[in-house]
Order: C-alpha cells, then structure tokens, then sequence
C-alpha cells in the first residue's frame, strides 16, 4: 500500500506509526474495498493511543482527525498532530468551533476518524455512545465507514506512556454506512445520540478476527 501525499510531516508520521505498530505487533487488516473515495467519516472503537496512527497508517489516503484539545499544549506535538490534519475538540461540551471545522473537512471531500465512544475504554469492553460522532453524520450526510480495532490496548493501554507489551492487532474496516442506516430523522429527540448509538452497533456488529480463525 502506497500513500499517495505531497505532505511530509503525514508522510513521515504515517511510516513512523506503521513501523512502530509493526516493532510491537503483528498487523492483520481487512477491509479495504469497503473504504470509498470523497467525503466519508471513519468510525471506530477506541482502546489505546495507538488506534488514530493505526487507522491512519492502514489507508492509502490522507485523512482529518478529531483530538482533544489538551494534546495540542505540547508546541512540538501540537504542531506535528495539526500537520496531520487533527482538529482541536474540547470534550464534554459543544464545542461549535470543532464541529464547523470537522464539517468544512467533509465538505471538503476528505475522510474524518472519529470515535463514537468519546474516550478510550479502561477496559477494552465498548462503552455507550457520545453525540459526536452521529452529529457529524447526520449534518453531513457522508457514508459513515465503521472500524473494529482489536489489540491496541494490549500494546499500549490506557495511563501507559510505553508500550507494555507485544501483541496481534487487527482491524476490519466494515461496509460504508449511508444516512438512512445511521440517521433516525429530524423528528426523533435525541437524533444525534440514536445516530451514534447505530453506528457503535455497527462496530459491533464487525467480526472478530478470532472467530474467523486467522
């Protein structure tokens, strides 16, 4: 897989993460006939640090990030991670700046990971849905693309600043969702919720590399 870039910081972030992933674990991916060009919102469950270099490092394309805005502090990583397409969210608010910004990336025809949890689980096990993600959908109207990310944690868990351990991470990139499979209506209360919660289920729903045997 070749990416396709003229940005060097992404370039240089984009080998970095695929060689340290690759240091600490083995990396099984399946999926890519189901990632389409143009505007599209990458959705995954979040386990560790690793989950946005690993998703990003497994497309052949360039994409926008969704990163909360205390990791931008550090001027050095902040100036990497903004290179890279991150866009600063404050989390636990309606963050209107964050959401015009991560709007104007999809209409702009680029692709937006985003993690309909919120936050990386302490466990590993999903938890519930934030509105996030199904806000961006639905006022976007892109297909929503969902990701199951499994191992992460076991490599780099949640508090851990190294990595704890070696480990076979693998991620399923599921079949595109379209605004009638994630988006309840304009009518339902609590649209942007509802609309997370089906994309999660999505996730869910993505086999496991386990029960496939590899």
């Amino acid at each position: 897989m070749i990416l396709d870039s003229k940005n060097l910081i992404y370039k240089a972030v984009y080998h970095g993460a695929r060689s340290l992933i690759e240091v600490f674990a083995s990396l099984e991916v399946r999926g890519w006939e189901n990632i389409p060009a143009g505007a599209c919102l990458f959705a995954a469950n979040h386990q560790s640090m690793l989950d946005p270099p690993l998703v990003g490092s497994s497309l052949p394309r360039e994409i926008s990030f969704i990163a909360r805005r205390s990791l931008f502090d550090n001027p050095v990583f902040g100036f990497v991670i903004r290179a890279c397409h991150s866009i600063p969210v404050d989390r636990g608010e309606a963050d209107i700046g964050a959401i015009r910004s991560a709007l104007a990336a999809l209409a702009g025809g680029e692709g937006l990971l985003i993690f309909p949890e919120g936050t990386r689980s302490h466990d590993g096990v999903m938890m519930g849905p934030k509105a996030g993600a199904g806000l961006l959908a639905c006022k976007s109207g892109v297909p929503v693309v969902p990701i199951h990310i499994r191992g992460t944690r076991d490599v780099l868990p949640r508090g851990s600043l190294y990595p704890a351990g070696s480990a076979r991470i693998r991620i399923c990139f599921g079949r595109a969702m379209s605004p009638a499979e994630y988006d309840p209506g304009r009518e339902h209360a609590e649209r942007s919720l509802e609309s997370s919660r089906r994309i999660l289920e999505r996730i869910k729903s993505l086999p496991d590399y386990a029960d496939l045997g590899l």
